[in-house]
């Protein structure tokens, strides 16, 4: 028997030498575009280095005679020598976390419920309903905490310092838990009821962002969980929560960002302080933006360095925490397609 073995296929070598890259030649619509789109990117980067430019220009001079102490000092008496944002700063950042707290687990239950549970007419309504929260001017919220909110929340105030007063942030100096006719006035104006209010605008951020992660989870990611015999629980649990885990965490640094530079509200309900206070039961807070809204009409030449000062520093603040949550939302799985 004689066995006919094939003859093995010539393989010739490619050419020697460089290789050559193809470039495709962009046509007059996607150079217009590509220059477009250029342009708008630097754009935005010139306004926010303009803004910068203009803000530390203007607070040279406040920063020039305060230095370091412009961080450490919790005074604000500019026409003396004699400011900072210590304690203004401070309350700021408790305000927005306040705010970022009580927002957290509403925006994760609610955008949970839109992508995961909620029949299709139902998410409509409710995806409506949150970017039109999102319309609502702040004025509306502020005066809306300031005459109705602030009244309701003050039992709430009384009883966590009644119960959880053993604990500093929950402490209200002066509160006398076992007297009835205590006044309600140490708990008004205070940064727990602005972080109630500010929670109100920050809710529809956090939905946004954390429901657009969640409807991204992979398809056959979530196929694969329910074959294994997962609940609808298990399945959010194993496979939406941790794909979804960078929009959670840059959807609450996006919405902290917006409590920080939070105006209108601060001003409505705030009593004005420039001490640390960390009680946020107590009444007495401050924002920088409110130091400035509240200021800027009555300060003098230097004053206005001052505020210019303190605005350079939410301004830098507030980068900071945008860039952070962008940098997280990008590095996130977010987008991300099925490996099934």
């Amino acid at each position: 028997m004689t066995t006919v073995v094939p003859d093995s296929p010539v393989v010739q070598k490619a050419p020697s030498g460089p290789r050559r890259r193809i470039r495709p030649v962009p046509v007059p619509s996607d150079r217009a575009f590509l220059g477009l789109t250029r342009f708008s990117g630097l754009l935005v980067l010139g306004v926010f280095a303009a803004i910068g430019l203009f803000l530390s220009i203007k607070a040279f001079p406040a920063i020039r005679v305060a230095k370091f102490s412009f961080l450490t000092t919790q005074a604000w008496q500019p026409d003396i020598h004699h400011f900072g944002i210590a304690g203004i700063l401070t309350l700021t950042i408790l305000i927005a976390l306040v705010a970022v707290v009580i927002a957290i687990p509403v925006s994760l239950g609610l955008s949970l419920y839109i992508s995961e549970v909620a029949p299709q007419r139902t998410k409509r309504t409710l995806v409506s309903l949150v970017d039109l929260m999102a319309a609502v001017p702040s004025v509306v919220y502020g005066l809306w905490a300031l005459y109705f909110l602030q009244g309701k929340v003050i039992g709430v105030s009384r009883w966590l310092s009644t119960w959880f007063g053993w604990i500093p942030v929950f402490k209200v100096n002066g509160a006398h838990p076992n007297n009835p006719l205590e006044s309600g006035s140490l708990y008004s104006a205070s940064t727990f009821i602005a972080g109630i209010a500010v929670s109100l605008m920050v809710i529809p951020i956090l939905t946004s962002v954390m429901r657009e992660s969640f409807s991204q989870a992979p398809l056959g990611e979530r196929e694969g969980a329910y074959a294994l015999g997962a609940t609808r629980w298990g399945m959010i649990r194993s496979v939406v929560l941790p794909f979804g885990k960078g929009g959670i965490i840059g959807g609450t640094m996006l919405g902290l960002g917006r409590a920080l530079g939070e105006t209108i509200v601060v001003i409505l309900i705030i009593s004005p302080v420039f001490t640390i206070n960390t009680h946020i039961l107590q009444a007495g807070g401050n924002s920088v933006s409110f130091l400035i809204a509240n200021l800027v009409g009555e300060s003098s030449t230097f004053g206005i360095s001052a505020l210019m000062a303190a605005g350079l520093a939410l301004f830098a603040l507030t980068l900071i925490v945008n860039f952070s949550a962008s940098a997280v939302v990008a590095r996130s799985r977010s987008g991300a397609e099925s490996d099934g």
